[in-house]
Order: structure tokens, then C-alpha cells, then sequence
């Protein structure tokens, strides 16, 4: 049965590092395209970061660009978020996503059919 688990959140000050993991139960989903957004109840689901499966190519959002990265061990069936140089507005839940359509996905969430439960990151002083 095709499943996402994500592990790795938590609270930590502004400027600290977190990494997220996603582990990943069904071939066929790393084999498409996974993503990582973020939600915050008044603003819904945000992109965040997607890697192609064909070759490894990342696409960010504007907002973390520089600061996080986003990486995939297939060996593990598992997906990275590395973050750095986390600020307040990091504050969300992270979740992962998986389009099995797609080689890289795109930034709509309404395209991914996918996804876990999410993991709390808080990042207060």
C-alpha cells in the first residue's frame, strides 16, 4: 500500500538547521515525482521544494531558496528536506507529496495524489 511517513520536526531557534525525512512504502511513488509543502491553517498548502526522479533536478520556492535542500536516497525509499538558517517563518507543518504522473513536480498541490501527515516545525526564540 502506497504510504507516506514523515519524522524529523521540531522546535528550534531562528538561524538553527532541521532535517526532515519522508519515508516512502511503494515503488511506484519513487519512481514519480516527490515535493515537500508546508501548511499553515490561514494559508493552506505552500510549495516548497520537488526533485525529479529522472534526474534528480530540484525545483524551490522563491521564499527558501538557498536555505533548503531537498534530496532522495533510493536505496532507503526515502526523501531529505535539509533546512538551514531557519526563521520564524519557517513555522509549519511539513508535508511530503508524491505525483507518480510526473518525472518533477510541479508546484500546485491539487497535482499531487499523494501524501503524509505531516511534521511540526516551530521555530521560536
Amino acid at each position: 500500500q502506497a504510504q507516506l511517513v514523515e519524522s524529523g520536526g521540531g522546535e528550534v531557534q531562528p538561524g538553527n538547521s532541521l532535517r526532515l525525512s519522508c519515508a516512502v512504502s511503494g515503488r511506484a511513488l519513487m519512481n514519480g515525482a516527490m515535493a515537500w509543502f508546508r501548511q499553515i491553517p490561514e494559508k493552506g498548502r505552500m510549495f516548497v521544494a520537488a526533485i525529479s526522479s529522472y534526474d534528480d533536478s530540484t525545483r524551490y520556492a522563491d521564499s527558501v531558496q538557498g536555505r533548503f535542500t531537498i534530496s532522495r536516497d533510493e536505496s532507503k525509499n526515502t526523501i531529505y528536506l535539509q533546512m538551514n538558517s531557519l526563521n520564524t517563518e519557517d513555522t509549519a507543518v511539513y508535508l511530503c507529496a508524491s505525483d507518480p504522473r510526473r518525472f518533477l513536480g510541479t508546484v500546485d498541490a491539487r497535482d499531487y495524489a499523494y501524501w503524509g501527515q505531516g511534521t511540526q516545525v516551530t521555530v521560536s526564540s
